[in-house]
Formats: structure tokens, C-alpha cells, sequence
């Protein structure tokens, strides 16, 4: 028996009605940082159930058995050995993808997500053909998706509840970046048709945690350390283009005692090289590509908003930056756009795609 996930469940108001005998469509992003799942409740709301990919294993004080935890408790309890099985954005090997498979398990276990359903999974945009089979099949092999099971970009699953309340994205020719931890991704799309995709591992924000401990231990001249965990939560907390504001915390000295510190710079001064980075990847690099082979479908993608997903997309103003930058670096306006929750967005979209499915079988 899997012991019970710690998750964070919301409810986002909706209007899905399932009958009692159709099938449940269900959305799901199986993200190297973050997982979602997405399903209709009773009333016709989207429940939400978020956790973070990972899992720790410990030994049973009284059996000595190997036990494991999974999600925000794994990562809570056991810092110094938590694994995250899906750093690189996929499973990469058989060990990797049998954890993910025991973790994405234990999730369904606890929320209850129906077998009989319609799954849609967001996949990132990854030329790693044995790692996007693994995924496949720790999501194929699961307990869910008896009705159907489907994969679809994760950019433009995310760029769906962008376009609106509806499936408006798969009818449009626009351009998608994706922000996330492992990667930064640009698509185009025609109508649903992902054309010229473009990744880079080198504008993450992983990298984006990594740097703010350095920046943490410069700025406070040595005496406080930060592990990546502890960066990742000052950017989600703190990070803001629009008004970052200083902020203090307190650390346990070795010794005993503690410290207070402040931190000013390091978290917007590591936000805004990650975002000068990937402007000039977009613009320079996947854009120039695009122009170079599709000139028309770059035309018509350039004069809609481009519209941004993954984790780095919910920092507050950077819709707006990444809007002012661009247009800097092309000498033209262009105008950006993202979902009300980039966080969810992803798993929302596919959602969608999901209950349009199941209606059509």
C-alpha cells in the first residue's frame, strides 16, 4: 500500500459536466519539478492536485524495511536525500522511470483519480525519443486511462486557457515559449501542428536556483549557504519584475544562535540574467531559425501574442519584460501574453483536450 501524497488541492471554478456512464477526462503534466493533475468534481469544478516529482526512501525504524514518501513531504522531511526523478524534464533510465511510474501511482492512489477516464498528458519538447518512451509508459501503464490515452505538447497545452475558456489555441498560428525548470522551449503552431520546436538546456530555472545560492553567499559575504530547495522557494515567493521588495530571514547558526540576514539583490539580479538569456535565445536563435525556413508562418505568429508557459512564466511583470525585451531585440512591437495560473496551465489545457476527446470517441 503507498502511503498517502501531500498535495496542494484547489478547486478552479468550471462548467464540465460528465454523465454517470462517460468517461472522466483528466489532465496530467508530469514535470521535473512539479506534478499536476487536473479532473472535474461532482459539481462541475476542476479540482487540481499539485505536488512536487519527487520521492525519498527511508528505513523503517522498527522492520528495517525500505519505506518511501512522496511529493511536498518527501521533500520537506528529507532535504539531503530527496530524489528528483525527473530532473532532465524525462525519465532517462529504466531505474528512473520505475520510481516515477511507483510515484505517479501513489498520487492516483490518494486522490482517487477515476480508471475509467480520458487521460491527456503534456509532454515536453525534447528530441530524447527513450526517455519520451518512458514516459509514455509509466503514464500508459498506470491505473488510469482506460477510455484513452493521449499526448500533446506541453507549450501548447499551456497555451490554451491563454487563448481563452475553450480549445481557440488549436485554430490559431502563434508562438509558445516554455519556461520551465529543466528547459526553455519555442515552438510555432499552425492550427494544432507544432512547427520548427527549438530547446536549449542552458536557460533553465533550475539554473535560476543555482544561481541565487551563489548570489545568497556573495551577498551576505559568506555567511549564509542555501541549498536549492530554499533558492527555489525565495523565487517563487519573492521574485517580482513589477516591485521586488527586500526581504529577511533567519538562519540556525552551527554553533547555536541564529542570523538574520537581508537579501536585496540576488534573487532579481539571477531573475534578470534568465530573462536576457532566453530573449536572445528567442530571438536570436529560434526566431531567426523560423524566419530562415518558414518566413510566413513567422509573419503571421509575430503579429498575435506570443504567449508563455512553465514555472518562470508566474513570476509577476515578466510577461511584460519579456514583452519589452523582445521588441528591443527585433526593432518591432510584439506583444506577450500568458494563463491567469502559467502554473497550471499546462495540465488545464490538456484538460481540455481530453474532454473534447472523449466526446468524439
Amino acid at each position: 500500500m503507498s502511503s498517502h501524497v501531500d498535495a496542494e488541492i484547489e478547486e478552479l471554478s468550471a462548467d464540465v459536466t460528465v454523465a454517470d456512464d462517460d468517461a472522466v477526462p483528466v489532465g496530467v503534466k508530469l514535470g521535473s519539478t512539479r506534478t499536476v493533475i487536473v479532473h472535474p468534481t461532482e459539481e462541475g469544478n476542476l479540482k487540481t492536485i499539485r505536488t512536487l516529482t519527487c520521492l525519498a526512501r527511508y528505513e523503517d525504524a522498527l522492520t528495517g524495511e525500505e519505506k518511501y514518501l512522496y511529493g511536498n513531504e518527501a521533500a520537506r522531511e528529507y532535504p539531503d536525500r530527496v530524489e528528483f526523478m525527473l530532473r532532465s524534464g524525462l525519465p532517462e533510465d529504466e531505474d528512473r522511470a520505475e520510481l516515477t511510474q511507483q510515484f505517479f501511482e501513489a498520487v492516483i492512489d490518494s486522490y482517487d483519480i477515476p480508471e475509467d477516464s480520458a487521460v491527456v498528458y503534456a509532454i515536453p519538447t525534447i528530441d530524447n525519443p527513450a526517455g519520451l518512451e518512458n514516459l509514455s509508459n509509466v503514464i500508459e501503464s498506470s491505473s488510469i486511462g482506460d477510455h484513452l490515452i493521449e499526448s500533446y505538447p506541453e507549450s501548447l497545452c499551456g497555451s490554451i486557457p491563454a487563448f481563452g475558456d475553450d480549445l481557440q489555441a488549436i485554430e490559431e498560428i502563434f508562438l509558445a515559449v516554455n519556461m520551465g525548470s529543466t528547459n526553455l522551449e519555442a515552438s510555432a503552431y499552425r492550427r494544432g501542428e507544432q512547427i520548427a520546436p527549438f530547446t536549449t538546456g542552458a536557460v533553465t530555472g533550475n539554473e535560476v536556483d543555482r544561481i541565487i545560492a551563489n548570489y545568497v553567499e556573495e551577498e551576505t559575504q559568506g555567511r549564509v549557504n542555501i541549498d536549492e530547495t530554499q533558492a527555489r522557494e525565495y523565487k517563487e515567493e519573492h521574485a517580482d519584475f513589477d516591485g521586488f521588495e527586500p526581504f529577511t530571514d533567519i538562519i540556525q547558526q552551527p554553533g547555536g544562535g541564529s542570523h538574520e540576514f537581508t537579501i536585496e539583490r540576488s534573487v532579481m539580479d539571477a531573475a534578470n540574467e534568465y530573462l536576457d538569456e532566453a530573449v536572445q535565445k528567442f530571438s536570436n536563435t529560434f526566431l531567426s531559425q523560423l524566419a530562415n525556413d518558414h518566413m510566413k508562418i513567422y509573419q503571421l505568429a509575430l503579429d498575435q501574442p506570443i504567449v508563455l508557459t512553465g514555472g518562470m512564466a508566474c513570476v509577476p511583470g515578466i510577461v511584460e519584460q519579456f514583452e519589452e525585451r523582445v521588441s528591443e531585440e527585433l526593432g518591432r512591437d510584439v506583444n506577450a501574453t500568458t494563463a491567469d495560473r502559467p502554473d497550471l496551465a499546462a495540465t488545464v489545457g490538456a484538460h481540455r483536450i481530453a474532454a473534447r476527446l472523449a466526446d468524439i470517441e
